[in-house]
């Protein structure tokens, strides 16, 4: 599985400015993704979003960036343990769950987590772990139709599986095209929500051509 990287594209006005102590914290979060270089230092990000979500108590946002940030730790770093991240990624959507249920973002943060323990042995763990994806991005979809990052993974899954059980780059394809479209009309409800994957999938469209 190709390594997400963060597009962290925001316009801030006055960012030393920030009105309150979360905006800067949320600030100075995304802009430690957006400069990480190691697996050590995107955890130290996903550390300090875990310590704005406990001092703010009532945002989501926080724990979705701990918890997306943690789960890039295992792409920077092939060593790491791909299960205990996961269950950490895990521990910290539910803290953000708890706060916003039946969210699309989530439901998409369970999906790569259930993917990244499938591919620690996919022929073993198909069944497990890949009914767990498949049933988090289906409830993604449910949750928030217009969501594109929901349909680019979505594609990216059945990009990689088999014809043979329902996959491959023709199915994929209708997906990313839908993706592509929503990320285009795609307004995020705040800057500090979540923006990524376009030209992830823009480049996966054009390996389906």
């Amino acid at each position: 599985m190709k390594h997400l990287f963060i597009i962290v594209t925001m316009f801030f006005s006055g960012m030393a400015l920030a009105q309150t102590k979360y905006e800067a914290g949320m600030i100075k979060g995304l802009e430690q993704m957006k400069t990480a270089k190691s697996a050590d230092d995107m955890q130290a990000a996903s550390a300090f979003f875990e310590r704005v979500g406990d001092a703010e108590k009532d945002k989501w946002l926080p724990y979705y960036y701990a918890a997306y940030a943690n789960y890039i730790t295992a792409w920077m770093n092939p060593k790491l343990d791909k299960d205990k991240v996961a269950e950490k990624s895990n521990d910290l959507i539910t803290k953000a769950d708890a706060l916003d249920p039946n969210n699309s973002e989530l439901f998409c943060l369970r999906q790569m987590t259930a993917t990244l323990q499938m591919l620690v042995d996919p022929m073993s763990r198909w069944q497990t772990y890949g009914a767990q994806a498949n049933n988090a991005i289906d409830k993604a979809i449910k949750a928030d139709p217009n969501n594109p990052r929901s349909y680019y993974l979505k594609g990216q899954n059945l990009m990689n599986t088999p014809e043979a059980f329902g996959g491959g780059k023709a199915v994929a394809k209708k997906l990313f095209e839908k993706a592509v479209e929503l990320y285009n009309n795609f307004k995020p409800a705040s800057p500090f929500h979540p923006v990524w994957g376009k030209e992830e999938t823009e480049k996966l469209l054009a390996a389906c051509q």
